[in-house]
């Protein structure tokens, strides 16, 4: 790996399965971007040749590392081990983005910028001041804000976006995480490594951003992973809630 810029090195952790002809599409948008900007894909095998190809770049094992991975082991998985990956090397800033460029490459330096700033995690929100959401259908738009205002309303976690998947973290944030502890997929992966975060004074900026719907491919959503996010978000919530009541109700010496 190079370090030319180990004091500032960026690692972008990208999740990918049968993401191949994204990943033709924004790898180049993120070469732009400069060198001390790495990337790892961590592909879940879906037998679309994507880590062949990916060896075959140029800029693999210069910019680009890759992380394979038997079967599909899912999201919050990839991104555990993502960070893992990166904690073992120079890295000082980490960004989670999606392969299928819903995510812009060009609020990448955004994100950067406010780790830079001094702030813990930065998360791109597609709610905050408006919705900026492009090619969602109603049902869908309704859901993922009423699922916002869901794990506020139960958690405290005081983000407009909390089920995003657009997240920057200074390497110190990510060290006062036990990574073996969380085990959460889909959507809960999200929340519950920002709650938890949260929980240990990390300081949040949200970077407003523009969400467009996948070019390629089938979405990840499934009734089984709402349905989980919706299960566990409800026992964190208890769980916060009886912190809460315990500070109250503490006796004080």
């Amino acid at each position: 790996m190079n370090t030319e810029s180990t004091a500032d090195l960026v690692l972008i952790s990208i999740p990918t399965y049968s993401e191949r002809e994204n990943l033709k599409e924004l790898l180049p948008f993120l070469w732009e971007l400069p060198p001390h900007y790495h990337v790892l894909i961590l592909n879940d095998e879906s037998g679309d040749g994507s880590p062949a190809w990916l060896r075959s770049l140029p800029q693999y094992q210069q910019r680009l590392f890759l992380i394979e991975r038997p079967g599909k082991m899912g999201l919050g998985t990839a991104y555990v081990e993502g960070f893992r990956w990166g904690l073992q090397r120079h890295y000082t800033h980490f960004l989670q983005m999606d392969a299928d460029l819903s995510h812009n490459p060009s609020d990448i330096p955004k994100m950067v910028d406010g780790l830079r700033s001094g702030h813990g995690m930065t998360v791109g929100t597609r709610y905050k001041g408006g919705v900026r959401v492009v090619n969602w259908p109603l049902k869908r738009l309704l859901l993922s804000v009423g699922a916002s205002y869901y794990v506020r309303f139960l958690t405290g976690l005081p983000l407009t976006d909390p089920t995003g998947g657009f997240k920057g973290f200074h390497r110190s944030s990510l060290e006062k995480l036990d990574l073996e502890k969380i085990r959460s997929n889909g959507y809960m992966f999200q929340i519950e490594v920002s709650y938890k975060l949260w929980k240990k004074n990390v300081s949040f900026l949200e970077v407003p951003i523009i969400f467009t719907e996948r070019r390629e491919g089938e979405s990840k959503m499934s009734p089984s992973i709402i349905t989980e996010a919706a299960s566990q978000v409800f026992l964190l919530g208890l769980k916060s809630l009886r912190h809460r009541l315990r500070a109250k109700f503490r006796p004080s010496h």
